[in-house]
């Protein structure tokens, strides 16, 4: 039948059909219940059955919502066969995520990496719809892989189509899927669909009904069968879902007592079976029940029999089923089912649980033993759950709370703060051990780096810790990461850092500790970094590290100026998270690689390294990352002269740092616009942002970040002629020198000696500055030759200067920093010497993705092993390299690789 009202939002899904590969091939359907979402899924499969489309379904089922990867299993289904053809990691993922192998927890990553393929391998022989109804109850595993999955399939003849309703939150909202909402029926469409669904009525139930149903399309169609031929106009005015409750209620009184208990039973059931709803009904009421005891409930539309399996006509009627059980009705309906689902022993629990009247120790410990199962599968949300149940039929209060902190803690890595509040606050309704108590204020600030979460600070934290020291180490040193961290994130001052110092080493960890080191970065990196510097050079993290001591290394060297060191260990510590996919810590791993090529100059590889921090902390909710990485992103613009793009990426960064006070953020935004206003020629506007980073009451001062920028400030101060305003600053630098090793800090404070420098002192200093071993700072070197040019063309020794303003030119155009390369053709001209154009090169040509694609295939990596590395299905990497290999005139990989070579 004819959808009534819908044509806008059936436009949309041929459109979609017809040309899949987009940016937007997947759509979310939001809506209030009984709006007709599912009516134009639908509708949806029918035009891409008539397309020669493979339909792939699913649907959440509120009873499934904490099993893991009950939603997957459906649509997976009918491609089993191709899963064997997948890569081991992924198959391996795959059959442990669906309980078909025991193995260690697969990441809902690396599980979605193994969907992508296995959908691509099978759109390559037809163009696959996945249709996703109820999103809001699907479990908390497969709604990750599907939001995975929907973000890229935007290359693969693949189209995602799901349905919520109004008023969930969902993993798979985001900016990056189509989101169509649909609105009531206005009152012609509405008494349309009356007309052919209820020609009977008469009219004053018509125009009741038409009243009641408010543009509803499921309230017109159930009501009308509820209300008949006449209309009660006394009829008290009800909430509209509460409205077609009552309508399926209604019907339900009107059925045999065995066909209301096999509803309840189906109502409360976590599987379809006919079969199991049978047997449990028969254990709940001594009588027959079969098929044919249902049969009253099929013809009253409440349900239907396909196959094996019972499904209800709308989710609506099984909650209202549900919600109108009187609570012992549903305490003992539980105990049917669990006493019918002896080969199913996790399915039992649960009902043996929700069967429970008072707490039992023997339940809730099975509940735990089966929230470590959940959680071994990749279940956190199952576990979270498991956990909360146990926690609330435990009859000891000690293990009542380690329970919810354990749930806490498993809810701090789904990214769910709501949760973890929740759970806190019902363990701090008992007792409490000091180490409980000093978890929960730990776990309290698990997100935005602590920023919103821990008001005390870094100070009551490290005081924390040193009173866990001594009960339980491992917890203390998690506590001081945490305040190492906000030492990084905001300005505790000397004395907090000290405090912190002095924590980290009366845990006498060994001195080539990753954690030990990161936590000294974190809190000092200028007094710390002689020692972290040389102990990072010597660190070897154990043999089958997971990535995470390789993370804390490169963040480590990063903050102490050890930007190469940095590099290194990003490299190091990438390979293994992307094998888990862990993207999660990926998403800082790879953020450290790309402000460390940032700032080495090697801009190409950090315009693909911050591309995909960004995208990956964005992808794992870490708000505080994700505005880092643009404003990273905007610095990038900035050097490459797209001044719209920087200043845009500097606000948005802004716009989320700004709030909580997050100083790293800030500070590389404000570089980023100084940055930006350099590259233009305003110099002034350029030292009022650069200032700032110096300013320790300013919040884009940030300890570490500043001692990049001193070259920028001076640069800057010098072309505005306020030279004599930047001394207290260098001064002071010239101070940090002598307590840090900082690679970076010494070669900018060789430029700007000679910057400040009188005129009979500049050239030895300018030749002390390029006879430094600069080859590991080409963008300073670069810098330096253009201020000596500058410096001589200014005093008519214009052959001299041509030398160093070609050597800068050329340095400028291969490092991709556009603005200045112009700066030094400008002043050539000026010198009497023409330049050519900057040639265009792949930088200029490709986005960020596709150029972290082209280096990788210069690195000899095949589409498959490229796709793993970039969690993208081979067949989109091979989409991507057809499109690219024409933009860049090449024809083979060999080629690539020349291409490439320039850059580096």
């Amino acid at each position: 039948m004819e959808l009534i009202g819908r044509d806008d939002q059936l436009d949309l899904l041929r459109r979609l059909l017809a040309e899949p590969r987009g940016h937007r091939s997947a759509v979310l359907v939001r809506g209030a219940p009984g709006i007709g979402k599912t009516a134009l899924l639908a509708e949806a499969a029918a035009l891409a059955e008539g397309l020669g489309y493979r339909v792939l379904r699913t649907s959440g089922a509120e009873a499934e919502s904490d099993i893991p990867y009950a939603g997957l299993q459906l649509v997976l289904r009918p491609l089993a066969a191709g899963a064997a053809e997948l890569a081991a990691p992924h198959r391996q993922a795959l059959d442990t995520a669906l309980g078909h192998a025991e193995a260690g927890v697969p990441d809902v990553f690396l599980v979605g990496l193994a969907v992508l393929n296995l959908l691509a391998d099978a759109a390559a022989a037809a163009p696959v719809l996945v249709l996703v109804d109820d999103v809001q109850w699907l479990d908390d595993a497969t709604a990750g892989v599907l939001a995975f999955v929907a973000r890229r399939v935007g290359t693969e003849p693949v189209v995602v189509v799901g349905a919520a309703r109004d008023g969930y939150r969902s993993r798979l909202d985001s900016d990056e899927l189509t989101s169509v909402t649909l609105g009531p029926l206005t009152d012609g469409q509405a008494a349309e669909l009356l007309a052919v669904r209820a020609p009977e009525l008469r009219p004053t139930a018509h125009h009741r009904l038409l009243a009641e149903a408010a543009g509803n399309p499921l309230a017109l169609t159930e009501l009308s069968r509820t209300l008949g031929a006449s209309a009660d106009p006394h009829l008290p005015r009800l909430p509209l879902t509460e409205r077609l409750q009552r309508a399926f209620t209604d019907r339900l009184e009107t059925l045999p007592d065995i066909t209301r208990s096999m509803l309840r039973v189906a109502a409360l059931d976590d599987s379809p079976s006919l079969t199991e709803i049978c047997r449990a009904t028969r254990r709940l009421t001594g009588a027959t029940a079969g098929p044919a005891e249902l049969e009253p409930a099929v013809r009253a539309r409440l349900v239907q029999v396909v196959g094996t399996e019972v499904r209800f006509g709308h989710p609506l009627m099984r909650s209202a089923i549900h919600q109108t059980m009187p609570v012992g009705v549903r305490h003992t309906v539980h105990a049917a089912l669990a006493a019918v689902l002896g080969e199913h022993p996790d399915r039992q629990l649960r009902h043996r649980a929700a069967a429970a009247h008072a707490p039992q120790e023997t339940i809730a410990a099975a509940l735990e033993d089966a929230a470590h199962r959940a959680a071994h599968r990749g279940g956190i949300a199952a576990a979270v759950t498991a956990l909360e149940q146990a926690a609330a039929l435990s009859e000891d209060a000690d293990r009542r709370a380690e329970r919810l902190l354990r749930a806490a803690d498993f809810a701090v890595e789904l990214g769910r703060p709501e949760t973890v509040t929740r759970l806190l606050d019902q363990a701090l309704t008992g007792p409490l051990s000091r180490r409980q108590h000093a978890t929960v204020v730990w776990l309290r600030g698990s997100f935005d780096e602590g920023l919103l979460s821990h008001s005390a600070g870094a100070n009551s934290l490290t005081a924390l810790a040193a009173e866990m020291a001594a009960e339980d180490r491992a917890l203390a040193l998690r506590i001081l990461w945490s305040a190492a961290q906000l030492c990084f994130w905001t300005d505790p001052g000397p004395a907090v850092r000290r405090t912190v110092l002095q924590a980290v080493e009366r845990l006498e960890l060994d001195e080539l500790d990753p954690w030990r080191l990161a936590i000294c970065a974190y809190a000092a990196p200028v007094d710390r970094g002689a020692y972290v510097l040389d102990r990072a050079r010597r660190a070897a993290p154990q043999e089958g590290d997971d990535g995470r001591a390789y993370r804390m290394l490169s963040t480590a060297s990063l903050l102490v100026g050890g930007f190469h060191l940095a590099r290194a260990f990003s490299a190091a510590g990438g390979a293994p998270l992307r094998a888990q996919g862990r993207l999660g810590l990926l998403a800082r791993t790879v953020g450290a690689d790309a402000w460390s090529a940032l700032v080495v100059g090697d801009l190409g590889a950090a315009i693909a390294a911050t591309a995909e921090s960004r995208r990956l902390a964005r992808e794992t909710s870490q708000t505080m990352m994700y505005a880092l990485m643009t404003a990273t992103a905007a610095k990038l613009a900035a050097l490459r002269g797209e001044t719209d793009t920087a200043l845009g990426l500097a606000e948005e960064a802004e716009r989320i740092g700004l709030p909580a006070g997050a100083r790293p953020v800030l500070a590389t935004a404000t570089t980023a616009r100084g940055l930006a206003a350099l590259a233009a020629g305003r110099f002034e506007e350029a030292f009022g942002h650069f200032r700032r980073l110096h300013d320790p009451a300013d919040p884009a001062f940030q300890i570490a970040l500043r001692l990049t920028a001193v070259g920028d400030l001076v640069d800057a101060a010098t072309h505005c002629g306020r030279p004599a305003d930047v001394l207290p600053v260098v001064t002071e630098l010239e101070e940090v020198a002598k307590v840090t090793p900082a690679p970076v800090l010494h070669a900018e404070l060789r430029l700007v000696r000679a910057l400040l420098a009188a005129d009979e002192d500049a050239d030895p200093l300018f030749a002390d500055a390029l006879g430094a071993d600069l080859g590991a700072w080409p963008l300073i070197r670069a810098r330096t030759h253009l201020a000596y040019g500058e410096w001589l063309r200014r005093r008519r020794r214009r052959v001299e200067s041509r030398d160093h303003l070609r050597a800068a030119r050329d340095m400028f155009d291969a490092l991709g920093a556009i603005p200045w390369g112009e700066r030094a053709r400008q002043e050539l001209r000026a010198a009497g010497e023409t330049s050519r154009r900057r040639a265009p090169d792949a930088r200029d040509q490709l986005t960020a993705h596709e150029l972290q694609i082209v280096r990788l295939a210069a690195d000899g990596l095949t589409n498959r092993e490229i796709g793993q590395r970039l969690y993208l299905s081979h067949r989109t990497v091979s989409s991507h390299l057809h499109r690219i290999f024409p933009k860049l005139g090449v024809s083979s990989r060999a080629e690539l690789r020349t291409v490439v070579g320039a850059l580096r």
